[in-house]
């Protein structure tokens, strides 16, 4: 080959690459465009029945009117959401698997040694829909009538009490960690697979004392099976208006809500998660929806995907120094 068509072939090759990098963004606009192109799976690494179960079928129905496509939530609890998380991780990165997460999606790096996925570098942040407020419930039997009371009954029998969670290293489990650091008593924790029969043993009288999310316990709370003493938000919780923030009730220092969201597999489209953000945090804050989610005891959010993944990245430092501190493993 000579000179003049070593040339040749040089700027062909070259031109080759430079369309082939060229159809690249065409490729992704036009998978963008033609989303969702088949049914949506909503997986949901929780036992069915908690309040982020009600909250993950209320949106998906609701998200498969403005789609178009069947979205079908998929309950894959166990193994620290890992037996829900990590096909999704695995999974396409085309938006038609999504997974529903809480903030315990930051804490199991730090709690367990080995998970089969990147908590952080194999999704996608998608949205940050609610916040729910968590907080400390004893059977109705139980003497205490007030927060202050509580702690003077705990104090009095360090060990003796029981708490229920909705798992080991789960944010109602860290709460409760940090309850006691903070009030300076000691409890047993009870872990439980999920916040639903968790609770549901606290109102059966099994266990006395439950660490809780807000929505969950509200309708306990109104019926009389369980007294509500104090609770993690800022302000008090429109579904429990009579119940303390920790602040009121002489506790400062644990507002410690629980998010809820949406993440996708990394690498998903960029397109595609506006799309579902779009759609998600109109869902989210639809009056009807806003008012039904605030009754129960939601706090309506409705972020960004950038807002979402810098809690994402806050949190995972913020419970991990709590994880060092408290020495929780799990495994």
């Amino acid at each position: 080959m000579n000179r003049l068509q070593r040339m040749f072939a040089a700027a062909a090759a070259w031109l080759l690459g430079a369309a082939s990098l060229a159809a690249l963004p065409q490729a992704a606009l036009a998978q963008a465009a033609a989303y969702p192109s088949k049914p949506i799976t909503f997986v949901a690494p929780i036992p069915p029945g908690g309040s982020t179960d009600v909250l993950a079928r209320d949106v998906a129905r609701r998200l498969q009117e403005r789609l178009g496509q069947p979205v079908i939530v998929e309950n894959k609890p166990g193994g620290a959401g890992s037996i829900g998380s990590a096909p999704v991780a695995r999974g396409p990165a085309d938006g038609h698997t999504i997974l529903l997460v809480n903030t315990a999606h930051v804490i199991n790096p730090h709690v367990y040694s080995k998970l089969p996925f990147d908590a952080m570098k194999d999704f996608t942040p998608v949205v940050w829909m609610t916040s729910l407020p968590l907080g400390l419930y004893v059977n109705s039997s139980f003497p205490a009538r007030t927060l202050a009371e509580f702690i003077a009954t705990a104090k009095a029998q360090p060990g003796a009490l029981s708490f229920t969670s909705s798992g080991n290293g789960g944010a109602t489990h860290l709460f409760g960690e940090m309850f006691m650091l903070q009030s300076g008593t000691k409890m047993v924790h009870v872990p439980y697979r999920g916040s639903a029969p968790a609770i549901a043993d606290v109102v059966g009288g099994q266990v006395p004392v439950a660490m809780a999310d807000a929505p969950l316990a509200a309708p306990h709370v109104k019926s009389g099976a369980l007294r509500a003493l104090a609770v993690t938000s800022k302000t008090r919780v429109a579904a429990m208006p009579d119940v303390p923030t920790f602040g009121e009730a002489g506790l400062p220092g644990l507002e410690n809500s629980v998010w809820i969201g949406v993440l996708a597999a990394a690498g998903t489209p960029p397109d595609i998660v506006r799309r579902l953000n779009r759609e998600i945090v109109a869902i989210v804050r639809e009056p009807a929806m806003t008012q039904r989610l605030v009754e129960l005891g939601f706090e309506i959010v409705g972020s960004t995907p950038e807002e979402f993944g810098a809690q994402m990245r806050q949190d995972y430092e913020r419970f991990g120094a709590i994880v060092r501190n408290a020495k929780i493993k799990i495994d």
